[in-house]
């Protein structure tokens, strides 16, 4: 659903921007939205409509905006492309109520109290790990104490801890017998076309040699409804310069008829990997054993699951940095720009030590494997396989991910501080 919005009593806007965000943040809160809004159990909540302002990301795929329309639960969605006309001219998208509520749920938190002030609206800013404009918000939900503490002290009170958003995703996870009781390892390239350019060459090869090896393991790829199954092909053929530095190929992709997965690709070397092809693929990516990834987001979504995983940057492939997050990966767009970028972070960024993956960053050292540098996908497939045989480092993985996030029950609290904002 995609209208204007009419004259209503309050608006609940939601920021937001990549994949992951809103799998298991945005989705989540409008479910319970709706839900109470529904059953009308608070009397006291004006009638409200749910937007969505999509925010400019590098990490987005551009996608987004067809993902959420998907979903029929909002009452408006405004794509990136349109968050600079937002902010000049809101009344192009519709007549506001005076009352609503900014919400950030993924993006640049700058952007959530800059639309909340250009709408006189308030702001709510959820926290994963840390609140960078507290003196604009109303409220900042954050997901454990570590976030809370680092906030300046006059500005504490504006704080409440209400858990984990991903915990909840996690919390409505149940076993699956056809994975859980076999070796499964989940490979993730990426998204973004940049970091599948990589991905998928690199990956390909080291799933090949992980089945050499070892046939009993079993390997998936759970691929994000911003892919499409012809990047793989594409991405893996003569058109992408990086293929000719390894040596997989895909032989077909073939559909399925299976409870799990969509598609089976097999390589030239008869190594068959399983497509999932779900909105929410976080209950069969649980059931598996470990993860090889890219870096970005991901390794936060993984870390919520509690999934054991290796992260992969292969920096002989650094000229592609417009697949990197952050300024990284805006910087990384300008020719010029990319290549003295790459040489700064050859001789600075990786001689000292900087984490890239998100566990990492929030625990200030290494709680999970990061191989940084002019890596092999032999070395990957070694150290995976390696891994697997060592139970007692896969549950120190698992111990170690399992601090760096909040307690369940976030949603829930999420939601009522929301209508609890729009009804005071």
């Amino acid at each position: 659903m995609n209208t204007a919005i009419s004259n209503e009593s309050a608006a609940v806007v939601i920021v937001s921007n990549g994949p992951g965000e809103l799998a298991t943040w945005v989705k989540p809160i409008l479910d319970y939205l709706i839900k109470q809004k529904s059953q009308s159990i608070n009397l006291n909540v004006p009638n409200y409509k749910l937007i969505l302002s999509l925010v400019p990301c590098p990490n987005a795929t551009g996608k987004e905006f067809t993902v959420a329309n998907d979903w029929e639960l909002l009452d408006l969605i405004i794509p990136a492309k349109n968050f600079l006309k937002l902010l000049l001219k809101p009344s192009l998208f519709g007549s506001w109520p005076r009352n609503g509520v900014v919400v950030f749920l993924g993006g640049d938190q700058f952007w959530n109290v800059l639309l909340a002030k250009r709408l006189g609206y308030k702001s709510i800013t959820y926290a994963e790990w840390i609140a960078r404009w507290p003196r604009w918000n109303l409220h900042i939900a954050a997901m454990n104490e570590e976030v809370k503490n680092i906030i300046p002290k006059k500005f504490k009170k504006k704080c409440q801890v209400i858990g984990d958003l991903m915990a909840d995703v996690k919390n409505n996870l149940s076993p699956i017998n056809e994975i859980n009781n076999k070796k499964w390892i989940a490979i993730l390239p990426g998204s973004k076309k940049a970091k599948l350019s990589i991905g998928i060459p690199f990956f390909l090869e080291v799933a090949d040699r992980i089945k050499e090896c070892e046939d009993n393991i079993n390997l998936m790829i759970p691929i994000a409804p911003t892919t499409e199954l012809e990047d793989f092909i594409f991405f893996q053929s003569a058109k992408n310069p990086i293929t000719k530095y390894y040596s997989s190929n895909i032989k077909s992709i073939k559909k399925i008829e299976n409870s799990i997965f969509n598609y089976v690709l097999e390589t030239c070397k008869n190594t068959k990997i399983f497509i999932l092809q779900q909105n929410s693929n976080y209950n069969i990516l649980s059931q598996c054993k470990l993860a090889l990834t890219t870096v970005g987001a991901n390794t936060a979504e993984l870390a919520a699951i509690n999934l054991p995983m290796i992260v992969v940057l292969p920096t002989q492939h650094l000229n592609a940095m417009n697949a990197w997050d952050g300024i990284f990966g805006i910087i990384g767009r300008i020719k010029l720009l990319n290549r003295i970028q790459t040489f700064i972070i050859k001789r600075w960024y990786l001689k000292n030590n900087k984490f890239f993956a998100w566990p990492n960053i929030k625990a200030n050292k290494q709680i999970i494997p990061e191989r940084v540098g002019i890596i092999t996908p032999k070395e990957i497939s070694d150290e995976a396989i390696y891994l697997l045989n060592e139970k007692d480092l896969l549950l120190e993985q698992k111990l170690n991910l399992l601090k760096t996030r909040g307690k369940k029950g976030a949603v829930k609290k999420l939601s009522n501080l929301i209508l609890e904002t729009i009804a005071n």
